[in-house]
């Protein structure tokens, strides 16, 4: 089952090639995948059945983000790089080696143009990788038709059939000089590089003229090649030479808020990507400015060779603040990579608020909904209570606030409980409920919508006592928060005469109540868990000999916790202006109870047992 954040990422997901980067709820990266349809694909993890490694993976999904590339090409090889980068422990086939073919130029006297799926030191060229074998085979064949090179093996004492068929160069039939085979694999390198102009044009003409006579087959054929050079050779932007040591830095601009991306290109390989959205006071080229110097500086980034920038950007003054070129392209793989992170920002700033968006939704829907199910206008407002104490010890209440479905903590109370002993929870309803409205009435302050007391019946009706009775606040409704024997938030009890009122698990209203009891419970036990540790530290305080009022308030001033009293040394205590046997006397009392108490074989103190 997926988190809420996995939730609300999913509904905003984009219909766009990229990568996506699967993380643990350490944040560690444990997949890497890519997808001609983010939306579609990463969708599918979380919305389908699984079984095997795959369901495995998926229990382990915490969060994901993604990178958005211009076409499917750009994102297997983004996908690749970020593989070899990263090594997540699922890619397991990639973490190796890459399972995508490469069309590679043998480095021999008679070269051949073969498929290989491993890339080796062995001085051959190699191209891709390619999308699939089918695409890689099929532009193989188009190229040995067009530039041919040996595809016979050398064992071969005549022409072979291929010749005959223009498809080998006939090495086999007659030596073939060195520029004849320089020159074909200029064409084949030009090629694949990118250069089919010449080639394209030549096939939609023979695909025009099948058609004008009726040989659809052949028609066919020629469409498919056409489909397959495009997806072979078409701009491989990721990998582009023109990426060797640079940096490209791009921003989105938008209510107020700028989303920055970065590109760190190092060996032709996007290596990282980094992210960063914050409130912006000025020009955006101004923060941006900064944010580059600072990369660098504070980060210590290393420099690349040469960073890319949008326009608008004071290039000279980068450049001689950095010592490095900037330069803002304005045409080409440059400009391309430039528009990509360009594109990353906005979809970043735009799914940011999309998110706060959905949330600040689902909080208000929750709110109301549950307003809905208690039959209430509205609860905009709701002031929660609880109670902490230990068999009747250091009584205390909490009081948290949420609005529209959110906490709001500046407005929680804490309140110590002054005339009740033990663990009584009516009156201890009674006198935190007295005092918290009593004020408002007073302050003509402005009402909650609606009172949770975590308990049931006895806390509600104790709170419609004090509220209807001492107050004459009848149009209050205070409502009880009741959990079950697992101490699990249950079902809400309210109305007059009190009635159960159920709520479904699966519901907002029910999730809001889960948060609201679960947040008042910690408030509360942490305030007890203060005041009794107050205590403890002026108990001890008090049974010291030489202790008074002054000093003990000095000492708890000072170090405000018994553990940090513990943690300090006698002539810390003396630095206060104690004497040294009575701060020796307070160390000892410190340590009291504890296993390893430095003291403990000290029957009384003495001048030199420190």
């Amino acid at each position: 089952m997926a988190n809420q954040l996995i939730e609300n990422k999913l509904k905003i997901l984009p219909d766009r090639p990229g990568c996506y980067i699967m993380k643990d709820d350490h944040q560690r990266i444990i997949y890497i995948g890519k997808a001609k349809n983010l939306k579609n694909r990463v969708r599918s993890y979380f919305k389908s059945s699984h079984t095997g490694k795959t369901a495995q993976l998926v229990s382990e999904i915490a969060d994901f983000e993604f990178i958005v590339t211009n076409s499917n090409k750009e994102c297997l090889l983004l996908e690749i790089n970020l593989i070899r980068k990263y090594k997540p422990h699922y890619n397991i086939q990639l973490k190796y080696g890459t399972m995508y073919p490469y069309l590679k130029i043998t480095n021999e006297r008679d070269p051949q143009l073969v498929i290989t799926s491993e890339i080796k030191d062995d001085g051959g060229k190699y191209f891709g990788p390619y999308p699939d074998v089918y695409a890689a085979s099929a532009t193989r064949d188009l190229l040995q038709k067009t530039y041919p090179l040996r595809k016979c093996s050398k064992n071969e004492k005549r022409a072979c059939f291929y010749y005959h068929l223009g498809q080998c160069i006939g090495c086999c039939d007659h030596p073939i000089s060195k520029e004849t085979y320089e020159k074909q694999i200029a064409n084949i390198t030009r090629f694949l590089n990118g250069d089919v102009k010449t080639i394209k044009d030549d096939l939609h003409k023979k695909m025009a003229k099948a058609s004008e006579e009726m040989a659809y087959e052949r028609a066919a054929q020629y469409r498919d090649q056409i489909k397959y050079i495009e997806q072979t050779v078409e701009p491989q932007s990721i990998m582009s030479k023109q990426y060797n040591n640079r940096d490209v830095f791009a921003f989105y601009m938008d209510r107020e808020w700028i989303s920055i991306q970065v590109f760190m290109l190092r060996q032709f390989t996007v290596i990282k990507r980094d992210s960063s959205l914050f409130a912006c006071y000025g020009e955006p080229t101004d923060e941006l400015t900064s944010f580059i110097v600072q990369y660098y500086q504070e980060k210590n980034h290393t420099l690349p060779k040469e960073i890319l920038v949008p326009e608008g950007i004071d290039t000279e003054l980068l450049s001689e603040t950095l010592g490095i070129s900037v330069k803002t392209p304005k045409r080409g793989d440059k400009k391309k990579m430039l528009d990509m992170a360009t594109d990353n920002a906005r979809i970043a700033h735009e799914q940011k608020f999309k998110l706060l968006r959905m949330n600040d939704e689902k909080t208000r829907g929750a709110a109301q909904e549950l307003a809905d199910v208690l039959r209430l206008p509205s609860l905009h407002v709701i002031e929660s209570f609880d109670h902490s104490n230990i068999q009747g010890t250091n009584p205390v209440s909490g009081m948290v606030v949420y609005e529209d479905g959110k906490p709001n903590k500046k407005k929680y109370r804490k309140y110590k409980i002054k005339t009740v002993e033990g663990a009584n929870e009516a009156e201890t309803t009674r006198e935190v409920i007295f005092r918290r409205y009593s004020r408002l009435l007073r302050e003509d302050a402005p009402f909650p919508d609606a009172i949770f007391m975590d308990g049931g019946a006895i806390e509600v009706n104790a709170a419609r006592d004090v509220l209807e009775n001492q107050l004459g606040i009848d149009w209050l409704p205070v409502i009880g928060m009741v959990k079950d024997d697992k101490h699990q938030t249950n079902h809400l009890v309210a109305g007059d005469p009190l009635k159960r009122v159920p709520l479904s698990p699966e519901s907002q209203a029910f999730h809001l109540v889960q948060r609201i009891q679960i947040e008042v419970d910690r408030w509360a036990n942490t305030f007890h868990r203060q005041v009794r540790s107050k205590h403890s530290f002026v108990s001890r305080l008090d049974n010291i000999k030489g202790v008074g009022e002054k000093t003990r308030t000095k000492v708890m001033r000072h170090f405000k916790t018994i553990k940090n009293l513990r943690e300090a040394d006698v002539d810390d205590i003396r630095a206060l202006g104690i004497p040294e046997k009575t701060a020796l006397a307070i160390h000892q009392a410190a340590w009291e109870g504890q296993k390893d108490n430095p003291y403990q074989h000290d029957t009384e103190p003495t001048n030199d047992a420190q």
